[in-house]
């Protein structure tokens, strides 16, 4: 793990793992939001650099970022990951998040959804750029916001092919 962590500036361009993937205005966010699919189909939405979901192809919530902290899937259960650095070594300390916090951050990111679903649904959006050029990613997008579930699920693990 890299001791200097950079600014999510430019994912359109830097987020290679996405081999589909849109950089949108939306109106009501702030930062950008870049969506993007790995090549079984899974999506990530980036709404600026904080906060991050990833999905599995299932759409459960797999790996989250909110508020500087990394979130993962782990049997069915949030577990919170936060960097602790010293002058030598940066861990990783895991805490499994209690069924409250849990339901929290859940609820914020189906907010955070809806209203991207919504943006989505009545146009409130402008391209900033795609990758491939071609293709309907933002139809693609749509479909897939549009069959995850209202209240969110956490997958059984936190990698994307499960």
């Amino acid at each position: 793990m890299a001791r200097q962590e950079s600014d999510r500036e430019d994912l359109l361009r830097e987020a290679v793992g996405l081999v589909r993937r849109v950089e949108l205005r939306i109106g009501g966010e702030v930062e950008p939001v870049t969506a993007g699919f790995r090549r079984n189909g899974a999506l990530s939405v980036y709404f600026g650099a904080d906060p991050v979901w990833q999905f599995n192809t299932a759409g459960e919530l797999r790996r989250g970022y909110v508020a500087g902290k990394l979130l993962k899937a782990e049997g069915g259960r949030l577990v919170e990951m936060t960097r602790e650095r010293t002058e030598d070594v940066t861990q990783l300390v895991s805490r499994e998040l209690s069924e409250d916090e849990s339901q929290t951050v859940l609820s914020a990111a189906a907010q955070r959804i809806d209203h991207l679903r919504a943006a989505l649904v009545e146009g409130r959006y402008d391209i900033v750029g795609q990758l491939p050029e071609v293709g309907d990613i933002v139809g693609e997008m749509h479909a897939t916001l549009k069959i995850l579930p209202k209240a969110l699920v956490v997958a059984a693990s936190p990698r994307v092919g499960d």
